[in-house]
């Protein structure tokens, strides 16, 4: 099983979007590393640092997701799990790695139109539940 972590990463209301080498649209998200100690939100500011150049994050603790699904590499079936964080930020200037074709900051409901996988928007939909909760949408 391979793991990664991954944020719903908020500006102002806006979501912000990566467009993945294959075409397909999700949030920044990357493998948990040895020198991560296991520590999900040290991967995810590792992960969104590399791939976006941002740095300022504010998790909101309340909030933890998981998502499990398997797809096809080289021919090889691969099961990942990816546990998700919401953290805030006051950055909308994106350094895309080479790992990014593009990106998007887009309102929750936009959001949701162009993320490309079900499991994102079930993501996506519980963030935006949890901001709601507490009065930050």
């Amino acid at each position: 099983m391979e793991t990664s972590c991954g944020v719903v990463l908020v500006n102002l209301g806006a979501v912000l979007l990566l467009q993945y080498p294959q075409g397909h649209w999700d949030f920044p998200k990357g493998h948990v590393e040895d020198r991560d100690g296991g520590d999900h939100r040290r991967t995810v500011r590792r992960e969104v640092e590399e791939e976006t150049g941002i740095v300022d994050l504010d998790f909101v603790d309340a909030f933890q997701d998981r998502s499990t699904y398997s797809f096809r590499h080289k021919g090889r079936l691969v099961h990942k799990e990816v546990h998700w964080l919401l953290a805030e930020t006051e950055t909308l200037e994106v350094r895309l790695s080479h790992e990014h074709r593009g990106h998007l900051w887009l309102d929750w409901e936009q959001a949701e139109e162009v993320l490309s996988h079900e499991e994102s928007r079930a993501v996506l939909r519980s963030a935006r539940d949890m901001m709601r909760a507490l009065g930050r949408d």
